[in-house]
């Protein structure tokens, strides 16, 4: 009897063993993802009328395929932004433009595969599109590519103007044949956009706001982008035409990372 107690004992320890084990990793699976606060809201709650076509959601970007964090593709902002966006909205839609954002709200784990693709060197499966005249090697020193981005502190948006009507824009093919994103419009990527003068995300000197090369209407379709945000707020990034932060931002030193998806947002308007 003394064995087989003994020998009982020692079941019933490793079964309570393996029972905390898995317990914990339950717990740890169980883990909550972090909540955006409270003035965080979807884009759409505030201007439903602002088209949108979130790159990252999708493979045609510069790393080439959907980056973490995007799990749904929407636009997230924080509401004095969303709002601010609205009152540029409703100016552009009397004189027959919408505006168009390809990404608002990013999460830090967005950033980080940025990041992790930006060091594996091998990796250039875009760059005859997006980064034709940059060696890899020189994406951070020239600062393409950072570990930390201003867009996840919430008030800053990637965007540019569409003209009324607004035509579809094609869905891109991965593995199609790619034309560098500084060349003529009707030669690069279809976009339903205002030509200004590159793509979106074009990592090349052309993509400067006031670059002196971009004469004529498309520097005229910046200017309209710039002037129309200056006037509500935003402040441009000089090296990107399409990057724009809502100044005074609410989160100046803050960096989130919940996902973009409707959960984060807790189902609020």
């Amino acid at each position: 009897m003394t064995r087989l107690s003994r020998a009982a004992r020692g079941v019933i320890t490793a079964v309570a063993a393996l029972l905390t084990v898995t317990a914990a990793s339950a717990t740890a699976r169980a883990t909550p993802e972090p909540k955006a606060p409270k003035d965080f809201v979807a884009l759409s709650w505030v201007d439903p009328t602002i088209l949108q076509e979130m790159r990252y959601f999708t493979p045609h970007n510069f790393v080439g395929e959907r980056i973490d964090g995007y799990r749904r593709p929407i636009c997230v902002l924080t509401r004095p932004a969303a709002e601010a966006l609205h009152r540029a909205q409703r100016q552009l839609l009397r004189h027959g433009y919408s505006l168009k954002v390809y990404d608002c709200y990013r999460p830090q784990r967005a950033v980080d595969h940025f990041v992790r693709w930006a060091e594996d060197l091998d990796d250039e499966t875009m760059k005859a599109e997006f980064y034709p005249e940059v060696d890899k090697t020189r994406l951070f020193a020239d600062g393409y590519i950072a570990e930390k981005s201003g867009h996840s502190r919430g008030s800053t948006m990637d965007l540019t103007i569409v003209r009324l009507p607004a035509r579809p824009t094609r869905p891109y093919v991965p593995g199609e044949t790619l034309v560098p994103c500084y060349a003529p419009q009707q030669q690069r990527f279809p976009d339903n956009s205002l030509d200004m003068g590159t793509g979106f995300d074009c990592f090349d000197p052309l993509a400067h706001t006031l670059d002196p090369r971009v004469q004529g209407q498309q520097h005229a379709n910046r200017m309209l982008l710039k002037n129309t945000l200056e006037r509500f707020g935003f402040v441009n990034l000089a090296e990107e035409w399409w990057h724009y932060t809502y100044q005074p931002e609410p989160y100046p030193d803050t960096y989130f990372d919940f996902p973009v998806d409707w959960k984060p947002l807790s189902a609020r308007r």
